[in-house]
């Protein structure tokens, strides 16, 4: 296998986001009805995946009262598919080193503001390890477009990841944030056993794609919006497909993210595992002030577009991130969110030193600075279940696997059970006392709200075992 990027070849390749199609719907779905708005939100109720013209219509719903129906129906959806459960992980960032000139981001290749650095294997180990010694069980890496992170990198690094292990702690699921490769080298990477690949194709508007993104590998919009066709034919069927609000007009982005859903779902069978919806915040050495007057995403029309997704694609997991203000996140976890990331930092390096400099080596600064165990008490006092669960991806539950449980809404079975156990480790190997007080009461008002089953019983018997010290229990 050659080393460095794949060549960028896109003969034959045609976009499937239908651009003129979206404005259409968004022109003839205006002024909609609340009869209509409740007739579309039931069908989400029913567990049915939204057409486009449906999407449009709610994004179209905007006054106030329409909007709080909406909530409403994104809150029901979450407690009916997805219980109270909120899937936990943190973001380590790899290298910052890239050959992009994206204007938006800190890490460009003509910012000279940033701190380039690539962690050594020494390094990587020691941060994996400070992520370990606060709890976390899941990782999304993160790395820049460099020939240095090619699929052999990714594929060696994630190896290391999983070898790491410190005390009670392990990683056990590998996510990847990386940037598109060829079919051998997807291939590569999912030798290293990665659980959700995402490639972002940051604005699905072509012609300002083409503007944002003025040199290098990532300025081709085909070859970054076919990425994830590329990884499903290598074998990887667990996606993450998002946008970058702010680039472009929100209607049209939210509208893209189901179309392209719509295409996976048609061509391989398999729609996407997340969807991810980060909005665009500032970075060293970036000026996006130029980028975002236009565009801007207000915090009403933010909540309304994640309500929107949680409706339109039910089976979906929704990730809301740090770059977010903790009052906001506070508030959008009852509108169908279910990962979220906590105690994360994105400085290169910078989980396992203190570095007064570490924003140097970011590529956007965080809202949210809440230490991991801050995250799961308050998660605790707002009645949710936190979890580490990666008990899909071990047990082969992705791809149309995971869609035969996921749109019927059967995920609950495994993924409540799964989450008890996952936190009940945390709590007895991590947690602060508050938080294990907190999270204790949690855990019981989680097994009150189980009728009496089999299942449940089993689920406390393999409680009794985590409390006498045996690990990774899942169903």
């Amino acid at each position: 296998m050659k080393r460095g990027l794949p060549k960028v070849e896109t003969e034959g390749l045609k976009s499937f986001i239908p651009q003129d199609e979206i404005f259409q719907w968004l022109e003839k779905t205006q002024n909609p009805t609340p009869e209509r708005v409740r007739e579309i939100i039931q069908r989400s109720l029913d567990k049915n995946r939204l057409e486009p013209e449906e999407m449009a219509t709610l994004i179209n719903a905007d006054s106030p009262e329409m909007a709080e129906e909406i909530f409403e129906g994104a809150r029901e959806l979450k407690r009916r598919i997805y219980g109270n459960r909120i899937v936990l992980f943190a973001p380590l960032y790899v290298g910052n080193e890239c050959v992009n000139k994206c204007e938006y981001c800190g890490f460009r290749v003509d910012n000279e503001e940033v701190h380039r650095k690539t962690l050594l294997t020494e390094e990587l180990v020691a941060e994996v390890e400070a992520l370990e010694d606060g709890g976390h069980k899941r990782l999304i890496m993160v790395y820049g477009e460099h020939p240095k992170y090619d699929a052999q990198y990714i594929h060696d690094t994630v190896k290391e990841v999983y070898t790491v292990k410190k005390g009670p702690g392990e990683i056990r699921r590998v996510n990847i944030n990386a940037a598109p490769l060829n079919i051998e080298g997807f291939k590569k990477v999912k030798e290293a056993e990665i659980g959700t690949y995402q490639i972002f194709q940051e604005t699905y508007h072509q012609e300002t794609y083409e503007k944002v993104h003025a040199a290098g590998p990532k300025s081709n919009y085909l070859w970054r919006l076919h990425g994830l066709d590329r990884a499903m034919e290598a074998g990887i069927d667990d996606l993450g497909i998002g946008a970058l609000l702010g680039l472009y007009d929100w209607k049209f982005e939210t509208m893209a993210l189901l179309y392209h859903t719509i295409h996976l779902e048609k061509r391989f069978n398999v729609g996407p595992h997340t969807i991810s919806f980060p909005r665009l915040e500032p970075a060293v050495g970036t000026d996006i002030d130029s980028i975002t007057e236009e565009y801007e995403v207000s915090d009403f029309d933010f909540k309304r577009l994640v309500a929107i997704l949680r409706l339109a694609v039910p089976y979906t997991g929704l990730i809301l991130t740090c770059r977010e203000t903790t009052e906001l996140r506070n508030e959008m976890l009852s509108f169908g969110v279910s990962q979220i990331d906590g105690g994360s930092s994105i400085g290169v390096g910078s989980y396992s030193e203190e570095d007064p400099e570490a924003f140097k080596k970011s590529q956007f600064l965080l809202g949210d600075n809440r230490s991991l165990d801050q995250v799961i008490r308050e998660l605790c006092d707002a009645g949710f279940i936190p979890s580490f669960c990666t008990g899909c991806y071990r047990k082969g539950r992705t791809g149309e696997h995971f869609m035969e449980f996921a749109i019927p809404g059967f995920v609950k079975r495994f993924c409540t059970p799964n989450a008890v156990l996952t936190f009940l480790e945390y709590l007895n190997d991590y947690s602060s006392g508050e938080t294990l007080s907190a999270g204790l009461d949690q855990i019981n008002r989680e097994l009150e709200a189980m009728p009496v089953s089999k299942a449940k019983d089993e689920l406390q018997e393999r409680m009794e075992q985590v409390k006498a010290g045996q690990r990774d229990l899942y169903f």
